[in-house]
């Protein structure tokens, strides 16, 4: 377990916050600039130091009378500029991480083969795109073998291309490595993707903290409400349509077809519904395009800007599956007539399901 609280301020800003994360997996920290997420990063590596408790794994990294400095923590870090040495090639840049490590947990080639860096090794900096920059800089984290992984925005300095070319390589890190990692981003989208708990941070103080798909879909947060939201279901590959290029994925409530590069049978899969292209029908409709047709019962409704709402729901007969979110607008809530504990069919397109 991570566990986290500091407080104190730097400035005019005063951060407040405690909270703990799983020894696993991807932990986003997430809010709006400015909002103390880069703050508590630094504060975990021991770059800024507040009154605070800091304890991983049953390590006190500090409290009363304890600071570990930040060369003695098993830390790798990642930040939004690659600041790679600009007169080593790229294995130069990774074998710098390698002659820091007292331990060899993560091989060399590994990571060469996760990051897609091979055809990169004899380059200089000054010959790679921004994303790949930033893949040599992750890299060369890794190799310096930590316990810990923190991404300050990796992808903030990037253009849509590159951040789409490099959010691959961070699933296979996720997929493959069990090194956990602590990730500040203010995209959501990017938050959809890759973690699995959520530190939701405003004005320096924690909102909330758990999994990403139960706080998501929390009628008490703001995150259901905003614009491009979109559910995150976890689930597996149970069967392989080659003819057509279709997955089917099992969730909880209910099974879901999905583009074929959702993997193999057996292959575990994370889906995001993006809440914009869920409808919603009182009867299961007949001779229709659309391949997902899944029994839902409404568990909240939330008011939104303009006119439009936002619809939790609960897949299955009894809404007890997984949570999905339907953004509709004002007139079609009212046509159907929603409340509370409706049974419906929510509808998904299987070309949606990213």
């Amino acid at each position: 377990m991570i566990e986290a609280a500091f407080s104190g301020g730097f400035g005019g800003f005063a951060l407040d916050i405690a909270f703990a994360a799983p020894e696993q997996g991807i932990t986003a920290l997430f809010g709006p600039s400015g909002c103390g997420k880069t703050t508590t990063l630094r504060c975990v590596a021991g770059l800024e130091r507040l009154p605070g408790r800091l304890a991983f794994g049953g390590e006190i990294w500090q409290d009363t009378g304890v600071f570990l400095p930040p060369h003695k923590r098993p830390v790798g870090y990642v930040f939004q500029e690659a600041s790679l040495f600009p007169h080593l090639s790229v294995t130069g840049n990774l074998r710098y991480g390698l002659r820091r490590a007292a331990d060899r947990g993560v091989a060399f080639d590994e990571v060469v083969d996760l990051l897609g860096l091979a055809r990169l090794l004899e380059r200089a900096p000054a010959r790679l795109s921004g994303g790949e920059r930033q893949r040599v800089a992750i890299g060369r984290a890794l190799l310096s073998q930590p316990r810990l992984l923190l991404m300050d925005e990796p992808l903030a300095a990037l253009d849509r291309d590159s951040k789409d070319e490099i959010l691959p390589y961070l699933e296979r890190l996720h997929d493959v490595l069990a090194i956990p990692v602590l990730y500040v981003s203010h995209d959501l989208a990017e938050v959809e993707r890759l973690a699995d708990h959520l530190v939701l941070l405003e004005a320096g103080r924690v909102r909330a903290a758990g999994p990403l798909a139960a706080l998501i879909a929390d009628p008490d947060l703001p995150l259901a409400r905003r614009a491009g939201v979109a559910a995150v279901l976890e689930g597996r590959v149970v069967a392989v349509d080659a003819e057509f290029g279709l997955a089917r994925v099992a969730v909880a409530g209910g099974e879901l077809l999905a583009p074929e590069a959702a993997g193999p049978v057996g292959a575990r899969r994370r889906l995001r519904v993006k809440a914009e292209d869920v409808s919603l029908c009182r009867v299961r409709p007949e001779a229709t395009s659309i391949l997902n047709v899944l029994p839902a019962r409404v568990v909240g409704i939330l008011e939104g800007e303009g006119k439009q709402a936002t619809v939790l729901l609960g897949l299955g007969e009894a809404g007890d599956g997984a949570r999905l979110l339907a953004r509709i607008s004002a007139r079609s809530r009212a046509s159907l007539a929603l409340r509370t504990g409706d049974p419906v069919f929510a509808q998904i397109k299987g070309v949606a399901l990213a």
